[in-house]
């Protein structure tokens, strides 16, 4: 199926003159870009659709808040375009394109014309995990490392594939949902992913999906396909207001990906990137919603993790209850694997830094590179979409 993908805001039918007048200077700061494939699912006569407001900016996008970089991934640099932040894990940013863009994405940043950490040459990244036995897994993630040419993704799989100390490749990726067709008629891709997914190091595909409306009959094929050659898809979703924050809706989600295979894995705090005022819910809410969520499914979907990637590691919510937030690090930059963390919580808090005597904790760290300049320091100008080479 040919998919046609659509930068102009003006041709959206669906749109009047005037949404599309008010809405132009929030694409002038954040890229806009859609498929047709995408478009269909949105319910058009219900103006607060969730899987409109996935896609389709608004106008609170322009609200001041948050920062390009909100989890400081500068500082995680080794090389450019490779980031390694916890001991056995290296992320490679292969791909500075997405499919379509998430209007919460919390690497918005990438797709700024004045910012260059995807390299297009990814062989410095491979040769430093290469260099590095201790690196047991690799996140390929950008963008999207699906939008890539099968070629070049097949000579990145190969390489890694060399590397003896490489158990786990995981792929990040929104496709499976914006355009699955991509994945499940490209045959030449499942051969790949079914030559470098083995028995005892398999490709994961972290899956992106938000709602469960976005699991189509086109997407349980693409899962299918992924399960056929020999890949497993888990599932990683921020919790987002107005898209995801019901109960029900939430519930249902983790329903339908346990019943199609694929993992509940992540539950996120959404970051408070630039633009992403609109989606934000206090942490108290976001726990209550995900446990009443969990208790509406079976075990499998309670496998779930509610998570905050934040600079200092992967903080996991253990429970909000009277006024404390319980936590634990799942990740850590400085080794505080399972440090547990009990803080005030104010009925207002979002993030891990709104929480007195967080600081107590961590500390931000230095960047690994001077190579790479934090985009929080960048002038705010307009963006342009970049376009796949």
């Amino acid at each position: 199926m040919a998919i046609k993908y659509i930068t102009d805001i003006g041709s959206l039918l669906h749109l009047t003159d005037e949404e599309k007048k008010a809405l132009q200077p929030v694409i002038d700061k954040f890229v806009f870009r859609l498929n047709d494939y995408y478009l269909r699912l949105i319910d058009w006569s219900d103006p607060d659709d969730p899987i409109r407001r996935l896609v389709i900016p608004s106008t609170s996008e322009l609200q001041e808040y948050g920062r390009w970089d909100a989890s400081d991934e500068d500082t995680n640099y080794v090389v450019k375009g490779c980031q390694h932040k916890y001991p056995t894990t290296a992320l490679l940013l292969v791909s500075e394109v997405c499919g379509s863009y998430c209007r919460f994405c919390f690497r918005k940043r990438l797709f700024r014309e004045d910012v260059k950490e995807v390299m297009p040459d990814v062989q410095h990244g491979l040769d430093y995990i290469a260099a590095h036995p201790e690196i047991n897994n690799v996140l390929l993630t950008g963008g999207d490392p699906f939008i890539l040419s099968t070629k070049k993704l097949g000579y990145i799989l190969e390489a890694l594939r060399s590397m003896d100390h490489v158990k786990i490749i995981r792929i990040g990726s929104k496709m499976p949902l914006f355009n699955p067709m991509r994945i499940y008629e490209d045959k030449e891709l499942l051969r790949i992913i079914r030559t470098y997914s083995t028995e005892d190091k398999r490709i994961y595909v972290m899956a992106h999906v938000n709602h469960p409306r976005e699991i189509t009959p086109e997407a349980r094929t693409c899962f299918k396909a992924l399960y056929d050659a020999g890949a497993i898809v888990v599932n990683q979703t921020p919790i987002l207001k107005g898209i995801n924050d019901d109960p029900a809706i939430l519930g249902l989600l983790l329903d339908q990906l346990s019943w199609a295979g694929v993992t509940p894995y992540y539950f996120f705090i959404n970051r408070p990137v630039a633009g992403n005022r609109g989606f934000v819910l206090a942490l108290e809410d976001v726990y209550r919603i995900v446990e009443e969520a969990k208790s509406r499914t079976s075990g499998l979907g309670k496998r779930v993790k509610l998570c905050m990637s934040h600079t200092s590691g992967k903080i996991e919510i253990l429970a909000v209850e009277n006024d404390k937030a319980y936590l634990k690090y799942h990740q850590s930059r400085d080794g505080n694997f399972g440090k547990l963390m009990v803080l005030d919580c104010p009925k207002e808090a979002a993030w891990f830094d709104d929480l007195p005597g967080n600081e107590r904790y961590w500390s931000k760290p230095a960047k690994k590179t001077a190579e790479v300049v934090s985009v929080n320091e960048l002038p705010d100008l307009p963006r342009k979409a970049k376009t796949n080479s």
